[in-house]
């Protein structure tokens, strides 16, 4: 049966799933469940008994070919199991779901595997599990080899792969024989990061004949990978869109702002740390906000107990992946002093933050310069945290402004 590109491949509707905190009471209400279903008895499954909970409640969307939808969330908030009933490993207790065409899944390192069958038998399993036939694997075979990179090790005994390994195999299995709908759960975090360039690469080239389900915590690769968003929290959809920058700021506010490891010395102690923007302050506020291209202000108060000769302070940006993507050095072009002592404050004014919406932090530095050697007095990383707003999400966190221009009929220059 030949599908159309328009066609929903995936259909999930007022989806949910309970379990019991007790193994002894989930068996018990196992069985229940079974004979009711056997005898066709009225058990209201929407009613939860002593001890059961959610893990997914209510969840609800629909997936075409050329779409991929990343699943995002907090642990425990449902996404796996949502992914196993998905892959038909678990039935709901409520909804329905309709898969459409071949499915393929790579939802765990050895889900689908025989340890005892060797690389090459695994792949002829999988395939068939897949749907397709001996004659179609065979086609595949040398492709799913060749990416799966495993070599001579395709006759080896599965249980004496390591995780990267039982990756890689799982993975070409999945991709090379191009299923209508493709499953991820997070298993790439374990490949190296050649493979996973690989295999973002593969995903990019199935993305149009695929509907694909991503689940991950490292948002860079959702971000890569996703048309659309969903975002669970406690085993409820909180926010679904086509818009999967806003959804990832939203993931990131659910998370409290931490700050990072201190080092330093006893010469100088820091007394205070302020933000500041268009009149709005971290003292007051907690978390200031910025606008996109306005002004930040960032005043640190510090005590020398002793001397600090030269000093020079440093200023790192990271994101809300912990990623350091911008820096400050340019503290002796415009401060030059050979000692402080005594109470000192640092003041730096940041003008038209380029940022893209999100949250972000600074990482605080200052060195002293004596005798021709750099010493570091203190390091506080991620010291303060600060939002930056902005009227269009992205996920990349610099937000450029070039003038444009449009110009018709350009004259071609030699």
């Amino acid at each position: 049966m030949t599908m159309s590109k328009d066609e929903i491949l995936v259909d999930v509707t007022h989806v949910s799933k309970k379990f019991s905190r007790s193994l002894n009471k989930g068996m018990w209400y196992g069985l229940k469940d079974l004979g009711s279903a056997v005898f066709g008895s009225n058990q209201d499954r929407s009613v939860l008994r002593d001890g059961e909970f959610w893990s997914v409640k209510d969840v609800s969307f629909s997936l075409r070919r050329g779409e991929c939808l990343g699943l995002i969330g907090r642990n425990g908030a449902g996404k796996s199991t949502l992914l196993k009933m998905l892959n038909g490993l678990i039935r709901p207790d409520e909804g329905t779901i309709t898969m459409r065409g071949k499915i393929g899944a790579l939802i765990e390192l050895s889900a689908g595997f025989n340890p005892l069958l060797s690389g090459r038998e695994n792949v002829y399993v999988n395939g068939q599990l897949l749907g397709f036939s001996k004659k179609e694997i065979d086609q595949k075979f040398k492709d799913i080899i060749d990416f799966a990179e495993i070599g001579e090790f395709i006759d080896s005994a599965v249980q004496n792969y390591s995780s990267g390994m039982k990756v890689r195999l799982g993975f070409a299995v999945a991709a090379q024989m191009e299923p209508d709908v493709l499953l991820i759960d997070e298993v790439l975090a374990v490949g190296d990061m050649g493979f996973v360039l690989k295999c973002l690469n593969k995903m990019d080239e199935l993305r149009t004949k695929t509907a694909m389900i991503f689940v991950s915590h490292n948002m860079p690769m959702v971000s890569r990978m996703c048309s659309r968003i969903c975002l669970l929290k406690e085993d409820k959809t909180t926010y679904q869109s086509d818009d999967v920058g806003a959804g990832i700021t939203q993931y990131y506010g659910g998370f409290r702002q931490e700050s990072g490891s201190f080092q330093g010395t006893d010469k100088v102690e820091i007394k205070n740390i302020m933000l500041e923007s268009e009149g709005h302050s971290s003292s007051e506020e907690g978390l200031v906000t910025v606008h996109h291209g306005k002004d930040l202000i960032l005043t640190v108060d510090v005590i020398c107990h002793q001397p600090v000769h030269q000093p020079k302070m440093h200023l790192a940006f990271y994101d809300q992946e912990q990623r350091n993507f911008a820096e400050v050095f340019n503290f002796f072009d415009h401060v030059n002093a050979e000692e402080i002592v005594g109470p000192v404050r640092f003041r730096a004014v940041i003008p038209n933050i380029p940022f893209s919406q999100g949250q972000y932090s600074i990482t605080i530095g200052l060195n002293e310069y004596q005798n021709g050697q750099r010493n570091m007095i203190f390091r506080y990383q991620s010291a303060v945290y600060f939002l930056v707003e902005s009227k269009q999400h992205g996920w990349s966190p610099i937000q450029l402004n070039p003038v444009w221009e449009l110009i018709t009929h350009p004259t071609t220059r030699p």
